[in-house]
């Protein structure tokens, strides 16, 4: 009888053992899966400057989303969504921002600057989200975080300093390139806004999916719409590449598509499920010190001292914001 007592117990016992095994184990997880999603954004402008020295900037967006979509077809065939006709005008604005607007606007940007430039402004992200947090959803910021935001503009400042006012010349930084990819990133922010509203009342993954697709198409019918039908726009677009393309290009746009766009989306939905959103955050700044890591060891460009002093203050806000005690709503970011 003593014996049958004690079993009850050690079963409870073994079983709150695996549980916490389990949860230890899923956070564990949730880190690795949020931290090399921020690996995989950091060489998203290294790649997409493989692909650029072959094709135009529309084009090898263009390549780089339909093997995104490829890479999210399993989520829209697992899930089903209904949309209300409100959250459908939702998703399109939504989608015309995160796709076609942003991404065009920031490689555009990226062919008149440089990998590593264009990386550490990308690392202001975060604090711009802190911002916008503050000032349309009425979170407040203490004194430390408007430092961080201060320090991040400075920083960003001092990057486009480090850039050349003439002429863009192919490896060397540009004050438009630059500009470009900060208004591609205000582009993003409205877009994250935007698909937030949608994020409360379905699944990140699926709303991303649909995005990604929707964009995808709105992109596609930009790009390849026959010039008589939009004879207001210069049709300076060579032919769509294809044939000619070497093998190392193609390796970048699928690399591009389905792991620097699709697969970091799903990591970093799931990651932000099982680990605090205030401390994965900090995966988020990887991206913009491995994406310029590799401009200068990999594609040989160069960092003056403005753009060194700039990035590491971007940086610095960055973990700053996001390796702080709060908890704040997770944010998904798409690159």
């Amino acid at each position: 009888m003593a014996k049958a007592a004690n079993l009850p117990c050690a079963t409870v016992k073994v079983g709150m053992t695996n549980e916490i095994q389990i949860s230890s184990r899923t956070r564990f997880l949730g880190y690795a899966a949020c931290a090399l999603a921020g690996c995989l954004w950091g060489t998203g402008f290294y790649f997409g400057r493989l692909a650029m020295n072959e094709m135009s900037v529309e084009y090898m967006v263009l390549y780089r989303f339909f093997f995104a979509c490829l890479g999210m077809l399993p989520v829209l065939i697992i899930h089903r969504i209904r949309l209300t006709f409100n959250e459908i005008k939702l998703l399109l604005i939504s989608a015309a921002f995160g796709i076609p607007i942003q991404f065009l606007l920031q490689f555009h940007g990226l062919a008149l600057t440089t990998v590593s430039h264009a990386s550490l402004m990308v690392g202001s992200m975060p604090v711009l989200l802190a911002a916008a947090a503050a000032i349309f959803a009425g979170e407040r910021l203490d004194v430390i975080g408007w430092i961080a935001l201060a320090g991040s503009t400075v920083g960003a400042a001092l990057i486009v300093l480090g850039g050349t006012r003439g002429p863009a010349t192919h490896g060397q930084p540009s004050l438009t390139g630059d500009l470009m990819v900060v208004a591609s990133l205000c582009t993003a922010l409205a877009w994250i806004l935007v698909s937030k509203k949608l994020m409360k009342t379905h699944p990140p993954e699926v709303v991303t999916a649909c995005t990604i697709l929707l964009g995808t198409l709105m992109l596609a019918l930009w790009i390849l719409t026959p010039p008589l039908l939009k004879p207001w726009i210069p049709n300076s677009s060579a032919p769509m590449p294809f044939a000619h393309i070497t093998p190392t290009a193609w390796v970048a746009l699928v690399i591009s598509g389905l792991a620097c766009t699709a697969t970091t989306t799903l990591l970093w939905n799931w990651g932000i499920h099982h680990v605090p959103a205030s401390r994965a955050g900090v995966f988020l700044n990887i991206e913009p010190a491995l994406g310029s890591f590799l401009g200068v060891k990999l594609l040989g460009e160069h960092l003056g001292p403005y753009a060194w002093l700039g990035g590491g203050l971007i940086l610095a806000a960055a973990v700053t914001l996001t390796s702080r005690g709060h908890e704040s709503d997770p944010v998904l970011i798409l690159d």
